[in-house]
This record gives structure tokens, C-alpha cells and sequence, in this order.
């Protein structure tokens, strides 16, 4: 499994934005594969994390014409800057409340 880690600052965000990033993630996530994504912001920095099967999907995600819409709207409009990691994730593990400690 694979994270992508997206650091942004961003500039105004208006609704545009707000629609523009729901429609990313649906489409990440309903046909690229993506297994979850989440995203915060506070005050001007913006942090999304989405994990990922392989870097094929990932690459894929990257090159569709869509998200390369997004990604200049972005530059244009919503983003001072921003950084993208890619990391694999060697081992993972979970408590999720129903086991005894």
C-alpha cells in the first residue's frame, strides 16, 4: 500500500474549490483505486493523505485529464504553494476500540 501525502498553502478558497475537490476525491476513490482519503485544513495549511493499492494507480490518477484540470486550477487559483510525497507503507496496524487493552 502507498500514501500520498499532499501539503498545500493555501489562498482563497471558494466554492468552486469546495466542489472541485469533493468531485477529486469521489473520482479517486469510485475509479483510481483509491482506499481512503482524508483531508484537513488549518488556517492557511491544507493536508490531505490518500492511500493507494500501487503506484500504477497513483500514476494514473495523476495523468487523467480531470485531475490535471484540478491540479492547474489549483496553481492558478487556490494554492500558494504545495508538496507532494509518495511513500509505501511497509507495515500498518490498527486498535479499533472493541479489544481489551
Amino acid at each position: 500500500m502507498y500514501v500520498v501525502i499532499f501539503r498545500a498553502t493555501t489562498d482563497q478558497l471558494d466554492n468552486e474549490y469546495s466542489q472541485v475537490a469533493a468531485k477529486m476525491r469521489e473520482l479517486a476513490l469510485q475509479q483510481f483505486g483509491c482506499l481512503e482519503f482524508h483531508a484537513v485544513c488549518e488556517g492557511t495549511q491544507e493536508v490531505a493523505l490518500s492511500y493507494w493499492p500501487d503506484e500504477a494507480s497513483i500514476l494514473a490518477w495523476k495523468c487523467h485529464a480531470e485531475h490535471q484540470l484540478a491540479q492547474q486550477l489549483g496553481r492558478e487559483r487556490w494554492y500558494r504553494d504545495y508538496r507532494v510525497e509518495i511513500a509505501h507503507i511497509g507495515r500498518s496496524y490498527r486498535f479499533d476500540g472493541t479489544q481489551p487493552a
